[in-house]
């Protein structure tokens, strides 16, 4: 496909700077809004030139221009397409914002997606990530997803098990499919449980479950055919409280990015070695710790940051913010060589005090 049959839908040199969440300056040469996927299947072919693919923009850092073709997904729409004994199957399109699915979710009555409450960022994005919050994943929700190859055009289904999900990690990031835009998510189905369990035990969350009163322990606040809990008798959380808990601790540590850019946590939560995190216990009894299923022990970047003097402290017009030391925020007119630098610098001071390699979550473009 040559540059003069590119379809009318392509636009020429597209300014992003409001585009993502960190507002920094850039152009795509090439700008196309995917409403449905057959807009993928008429440029399916065209492998010479550069492709990535933008979501709500929530992250990534713009180093620059981008010469290529920037496909910024628009698919909408969201369905309940069936249920069974022990869960609902809801799918949506990559272009539906994330937040407003799990708010629908809950108010259609299907849990399962509250901790995963007011997370920036499309619904296509959400495997690609693996995006998790207040210990869950989305991988634990997922179901299928739909996507097009641009080699060829064609449709394909991936399952859990083709998705091979780890950590903020998924086949997308690992083959980099994200990257040259190679297979572009359509849509994503996920299995909401109808044996629902409050998830209200993980750090913040659990402080503020316990602020709002409503932490009571509670196996089940979801009635189903199989189970009719007495309310009266255990009241517990019900899943619309978990998803208001979790928005407000949210809220009081996160920036709204239309008044402050930024691109939420900036770093992953490093996971080491049993011997590492025992070592850095002794010397910093404060660190909180999080063991995980392989063996290792997961680490809280943000407190990594902060206990390495960098919460509140900027360095030219970019800076960690005062509220909450893993996020990375914009002061005004920041570039994304800004950025690269004050990461870099986070990131050497936590490895010389803390001996632990930070990584950055956004995509660097």
């Amino acid at each position: 496909m040559s540059e003069r049959q590119l379809p009318d839908f392509v636009e020429r040199d597209v300014d992003l700077t409001t585009r993502t969440t960190l507002a920094l300056p850039g152009r795509a040469a090439l700008y196309a809004e995917i409403r449905d996927a057959g807009q993928l299947a008429m440029l399916a072919g065209e492998n010479a030139r550069r492709r990535f693919v933008l979501g709500a923009g929530s992250n990534l850092v713009l180093t620059g221009d981008f010469d290529g073709l920037l496909l910024r997904m628009a698919i909408r729409g969201r369905e309940l397409i069936g249920d069974d004994e022990s869960a609902w199957y809801v799918r949506a399109g990559a272009g539906e914002n994330w937040h407003q699915l799990v708010l629908w979710t809950l108010a259609q009555g299907w849990p399962g997606l509250e901790n995963l409450a007011l997370i920036p960022g499309t619904v296509g994005a959400a495997p690609i990530q693996n995006i998790g919050a207040y210990g869950l994943e989305v991988a634990e929700r997922f179901q299928s997803l739909e996507a097009v190859d641009l080699a060829t055009g064609q449709t394909l289904r991936l399952d859990h098990a083709a998705c091979r999900f780890a950590y903020r990690d998924s086949v997308f990031k690992q083959e980099g499919w994200h990257l040259n835009g190679q297979r572009v998510i359509t849509r994503v189905t996920f299995r909401l449980p109808k044996a629902w369990q409050p998830l209200t035990g993980y750090g913040e969350l659990a402080a503020e479950a316990d602020r709002q009163q409503i932490r009571q322990p509670h196996p089940q606040a979801v009635p189903n055919a199989h189970f009719r809990p007495n309310l009266r008798s255990n009241p517990g959380p019900t899943p619309r409280q978990v998803a208001d808990a979790v928005i407000a601790v949210r809220r009081r540590k996160l920036p709204d990015p239309a008044a402050l850019p930024n691109a939420g946590s900036f770093f992953h939560n490093p996971q080491v070695s049993a011997a590492l995190a025992e070592r850095l216990a002794s010397a910093h009894p404060g660190l909180p710790r999080y063991p995980q299923a392989d063996g290792r022990v997961k680490l809280a970047a943000g407190w990594l940051v902060e206990h390495s003097g960098w919460k509140g402290r900027d360095l030219g017009r970019v800076g960690m913010y005062e509220k909450q030391a893993l996020v990375l925020v914009n002061r005004g007119g920041a570039s994304g060589a800004e950025v690269g630098a004050l990461a870099r610098a986070v990131q050497t001071d936590v490895r010389e005090r803390f001996g632990v390699e930070l990584t950055p979550e956004p995509v660097f473009l």
